[in-house]
């Protein structure tokens, strides 16, 4: 019969191998060697959305990541004077970046979120998103 002080020392182990276990597992977030870059290009129309006034790569333009499931945004950047952005020290998961854009359909003055949904799958990955397209 197994005395109960090796009962105890067998549970005690078991509960240190799980607690280490799921410590190993990480959710998607900062404090990882992977990336998400690229660029915000910018369709600059009249109020209307009937004439094109120009088009360019938009400066100083907020761009949003949201970390796995999470509810809200959980990092942000400012595009740079050339339309770049990157989000750098992340972890292997799913993430979603956004900006806003006016409703080119009309349907709606506000704001609407143009979304990228990302996989990083590996550390040290660093991946480029299509560029997103957003309307002024």
């Amino acid at each position: 019969m197994i005395s109960l002080k090796k009962k105890r020392i067998a549970v005690g182990l078991l509960l240190i191998f799980v607690i280490v276990f799921q410590s190993c597992s990480k959710e998607p977030g900062s404090g990882g060697s992977s990336g998400i870059y690229g660029k915000v290009y910018v369709r600059d129309y009249d109020e209307f959305f009937t004439t094109l006034h120009e088009e360019y790569y938009g400066q100083e333009i907020d761009v949003y990541l949201i970390y796995g499931d999470d509810r809200s945004y959980s990092d942000q950047v400012k595009t740079n004077y050339d339309g770049s952005f990157e989000f750098k020290y992340l972890r292997p998961g799913e993430y979603h970046l956004f900006c806003y854009s006016e409703d080119s359909t009309l349907q709606t003055r506000a704001l609407i979120p143009v979304i990228r949904d990302v996989t990083i799958s590996r550390n040290k990955e660093s991946i480029e998103v299509e560029d997103i397209t957003i309307f002024k």
